[in-house]
Parts: C-alpha cells; sequence; structure tokens
C-alpha cells in the first residue's frame, strides 16, 4: 500500500502536460538506448575480432606463397650456376643435332615423336612478366608501393581507399594466371620429361647427355623464373587483403568503442533521471538527464555514420 501510495505521489507531482510525459519517459527511452548501443558495441567488437582472424589466415597464405616465390628463385639460381659451370667446362651444342650425329641415338633421334619433344622443349613458357596487366588501377598503385616500400601511412591510405570485391577480383586474377601458366608450361616439362628419358641408357656418349642436361637446366631456369614472379604476385595480393582486414578491425573496434562511450552517456542520462523522480528538484536534473541523453544518442549517431 505504502509503494502504491508513493507511486501515486510522484505521478501526481510530474506537471500534467506534454513535458512532464517527456520527464516520465526519459528513464525508459535512456535504458533502451543504453541496450541498443550496447549491442552496437559488441556487434562492432564481434566484426573487428572477425576481421582479424581472416587478416591472419590471409597472412599464413602469403607466408605460403612467399615461401614458393623464395624457393623457385632458389632453384632457378642453382639451376643457372649448374649451366654455367658446365658451359665453361665444355663445348655445348644443339641436343636434336648432337643426337642424330651419335649412333647411340640416332635411331631415337629420327623418330617423330623424338622431334615433336624437341621442339616442344625449345618453346618458350608463356611469360609472366606483364602479371598485372588487367589488374584495378588502384589495386596497381597499392602493388606498386608495397613493392617499392612504401611508408606505412602512404600504404594505409592506399589501402584505405580499395574495395574488398577489388582485392579479390585481383587475387583471382592471379591465381588464374598461376593455373595458366601451370597448364601452358606442362608440354615443355613432359618434352623435357621425354627427351631426358629416351636419351638415358643408350650408349657411352657423354656429349649428348650433356647437352641434354644443358636443355633441361636452362628450360627448367626459366620456368622458375616464371613461377616465382606469378607466385610474388599471389602473395601481393594476399598482403593487401591482410592490411585491408587489419584496418577494418581497427575501424570495427573503434566504433566498438564510441558505441560503449555512448552507452555509458545513456546509462548515466537514466541514473540521474531515475534520481530526478525522487528529488524535488527535479527540472534541473531532469534537464541533465535530457541533455546526457540527447548527447548519447548524438553522439552514436555520428559513430554511426562518420567512424
Amino acid at each position: 500500500m505504502k509503494t502504491t501510495e508513493a507511486g501515486d505521489a510522484l505521478k501526481a507531482d510530474l506537471p500534467q502536460n506534454l513535458w512532464g510525459k517527456v520527464f516520465a519517459a526519459t528513464p525508459i527511452v535512456m535504458t533502451v538506448m543504453a541496450t541498443i548501443l550496447a549491442g552496437l558495441s559488441s556487434s562492432e567488437m564481434t566484426r573487428a575480432q572477425y576481421e582479424r582472424a581472416f587478416a591472419a589466415q590471409m597472412q599464413s597464405k602469403a607466408g605460403d606463397q612467399w615461401g614458393l616465390f623464395q624457393a623457385k628463385r632458389v632453384r632457378s639460381a642453382v639451376e643457372r650456376s649448374t649451366l654455367d659451370l658446365l658451359s665453361a667446362s665444355f663445348e655445348l651444342s644443339d641436343v636434336g643435332a648432337a643426337a642424330e650425329s651419335s649412333a647411340a641415338f640416332r635411331q631415337v633421334a629420327e623418330t617423330d615423336r623424338f622431334r615433336d619433344a624437341l621442339r616442344a622443349a625449345g618453346t618458350p613458357a608463356p611469360t609472366a612478366a606483364s602479371a598485372d596487366r588487367d589488374a584495378d588501377p588502384a589495386v596497381a598503385a597499392a602493388i606498386t608501393a608495397l613493392e617499392s616500400s612504401a611508408s606505412e601511412a602512404d600504404m594505409s591510405a592506399l589501402v584505405a581507399k580499395l574495395d574488398k570485391t577489388a582485392l579479390d577480383s585481383a587475387l583471382e586474377r592471379a591465381l588464374g594466371r598461376v593455373r595458366e601458366f601451370e597448364k601452358a608450361a606442362a608440354p615443355g616439362e613432359e618434352a623435357i620429361a621425354y627427351l631426358d628419358s629416351a636419351l638415358s641408357g643408350r650408349g657411352a656418349d657423354l656429349g649428348v647427355i650433356r647437352d641434354m642436361t644443358a636443355l633441361r637446366l636452362r628450360s627448367e631456369a626459366l620456368r622458375y623464373d616464371q613461377e616465382a614472379r606469378l607466385n610474388r604476385a599471389v602473395a601481393n595480393a594476399y598482403e593487401l587483403l591482410v592490411r585491408k582486414g587489419n584496418l577494418s578491425a581497427e575501424r570495427h573496434h573503434l566504433r566498438s568503442e564510441r558505441f560503449f562511450y555512448g552507452m555509458l552517456g545513456a546509462q548515466l542520462a537514466v541514473i540521474v533521471a531515475t534520481f530526478a523522480m525522487a528529488a524535488r528538484q527535479r527540472n534541473l536534473l531532469w534537464s541533465f538527464a535530457a541533455t546526457a541523453g540527447l548527447a548519447a544518442v548524438g553522439f552514436a549517431l555520428y559513430v554511426y555514420l562518420n567512424v
């Protein structure tokens, strides 16, 4: 009974006009706002954590591509070094001519399959020098800055302008070029393997074997060089995705922090309005509560639209 009477007394003290209704609704509205802001803060933090995890996955994939790039560059250097030693030690000649002039290898060298394989082995592999020829200009500019070791501030400014869809497309193009190169280089690799097998163990003509070895070394060195370029292009695309993910995570983290501050402002308004309902000098307190509530709402809108 006493509680009911106290509530009736508080209602009776409220002005019976529009402002009275606003004052009475202030704690309820601010409680709802605080709940909404808390949900937004939690949502933004979850998205920040997702972006961080995504960036970590892309960094792992980029590391794999850089590992392939380095391994193939090393393999190419080893092949070229061996070829240089072989060239400096012996006089090398064309494999086909040498095989046809050798009694031990003449029979296999005169077959159509051998000649077809020789032509395939001598055909240059498709070039990978223009790996980013069809890339989005903004993505190409970011890759150029990345390869030239631009400052973090410059890289952040460039990456912030990139669209996630454009980055995904650039990555898909880079991976597609890897697949295209592997498909185009397969006949040459098969031809080298056939020639190597056909010219092995058929006699003691070491000159032909050396010439075949030189052909294989030269072909593999060129292939490794071009594969390394393609792996670098893929790694650069992954690196841009890493940076984009980290920037997005920082943005969501900042938004979460700002929404949290807005929630605190709304809760402050609830507390002040609640005390005001029980205080005799409630006009000033309600004004303060309303100001705090409006500030919280305005701050939340600013964060949502601009941060």
